[in-house]
């Protein structure tokens, strides 16, 4: 992979002479590798069996940072810090495909800048919904319906919830009998999987810009203060809905147990993290959502947390063949959390509820009906 990767090297348009190239990063779904060079460089092998087609996503990741480094020049920002900088190729393409297929894209590294891969400090987190939200105000007059739905159905619950059922049915690994109240849990909640498809349908949620991995990992935070700097890994870039961002953030961050915790007891959603979170979203959208996008944060929460877990436990009757496992009933672990999760917030709705309504009343100016 080292030699593809210097081949593929000379393939783009840049300053300066390229020195040592190495593995970089804890990423698993692309190669990645740090070039040294004058700006230092990240060059990537794009996943193809993740994404079918490179060159959507990197015609939605070009639209969006262009978009973005308009805005940040006219604030006065970095705009080579404070976004990704695609590099072209020497024939202006924004990928290169080599002689084996597999295509490459390069980036300028964003210096002086660390991510981190959970929540070691709330700090942190509350930075990181500051970058998200900011991320959700600055492109909030982009035209989300021109972006490429690069993974199709990506958070369409209702679709996920019906290929689970189907899972159910056919039971080809004839583990369903094992699991018949974890099946029962994602079915009494069947109205979790429809509510925000159905607001959407009926104008009620805006369709969005959305990134679609909102963890920790992908906010690139400055070494000297600590703040969010960059949102980084735009590979899920896609037209979506605000809250599910909101949500899959809590549904990470606000968790007080290991995403395959055994020990459900130490599993809940903690109400701090979830008011940090909220504050720091909030203030990062800064008036740009509509009310009723506002009020239904925690149920962007709650879906987001449902659907996963019903991943894992449609993956689970599957034969595991989606997520990697670690160990015998890995994924139905997985989902038992979710599920602990999910109840958790039921148990705490009104609390939750009442935490953005006054998150909402502090940190914004305004809130567009």
């Amino acid at each position: 992979m080292l030699e593809q990767a210097k081949n593929a090297l000379k393939h783009f348009e840049i300053t300066g002479a390229a020195g040592e190239i190495s593995p970089y990063g804890s990423g698993h779904i692309n190669d990645t590798f740090l070039v040294k060079s004058t700006p230092n460089l990240i060059l990537q092998r794009m996943n193809q069996s993740i994404f079918s087609n490179p060159r959507e996503v990197m015609e939605n990741i070009l639209g969006v940072t262009n978009f973005l480094k308009k805005k940040i020049i006219h604030a006065g920002g970095d705009a080579l810090r404070e976004t990704l900088t695609v590099i072209p190729t020497l024939t202006g393409e924004p990928l290169y495909q080599d002689d084996q297929g597999e295509y490459w894209r390069m980036y300028y590294k964003i210096e002086d800048a660390v991510s981190y891969d959970r929540v070691e400090q709330e700090q942190d987190f509350y930075e990181s919904a500051l970058a998200f939200g900011n991320f959700q105000q600055m492109l909030s007059d982009y035209p989300a319906e021109t972006l490429h739905e690069t993974i199709p159905g990506f958070h369409d619950t209702e679709a996920r919830y019906q290929v689970f059922l189907e899972a159910v049915e056919e039971d080809v690994c004839k583990r369903a009998k094992n699991v018949m109240e974890e099946i029962a849990f994602y079915r009494d909640r069947k109205e979790t999987a429809c509510v925000l498809g159905n607001l959407q349908a009926e104008g009620k949620l805006p369709l969005r810009v959305t990134h679609n991995d909102t963890k920790l990992n992908n906010i690139m935070m400055d070494k000297k203060t600590g703040k969010g700097l960059c949102v980084i890994d735009l590979d899920t870039v896609m037209p979506g809905l605000a809250v599910n961002d909101f949500g899959d953030s809590i549904r990470f961050g606000a968790s007080t147990g290991e995403e395959d915790e055994r020990d459900l007891s130490k599993v809940s959603c903690d109400l701090h993290l979830f008011r940090l979170y909220t504050e720091g979203f909030l203030r990062g959208c800064n008036g740009s959502l509509t009310e009723m996008e506002t009020a239904m944060l925690p149920m962007g929460a709650k879906v987001m947390t449902y659907e996963c877990g019903m991943r894992f436990l449609t993956d689970y009757l599957k034969g595991d063949t989606y997520f990697k496992i670690h160990r015998e009933g890995h994924n139905i672990d997985r989902c038992r959390t979710q599920m602990k999760l999910v109840a958790d917030m039921e148990a705490k709705w009104e609390e939750m509820a009442e935490i953005v309504q006054t998150c909402s009343q502090e940190s914004v100016p305004s809130v567009r009906p």
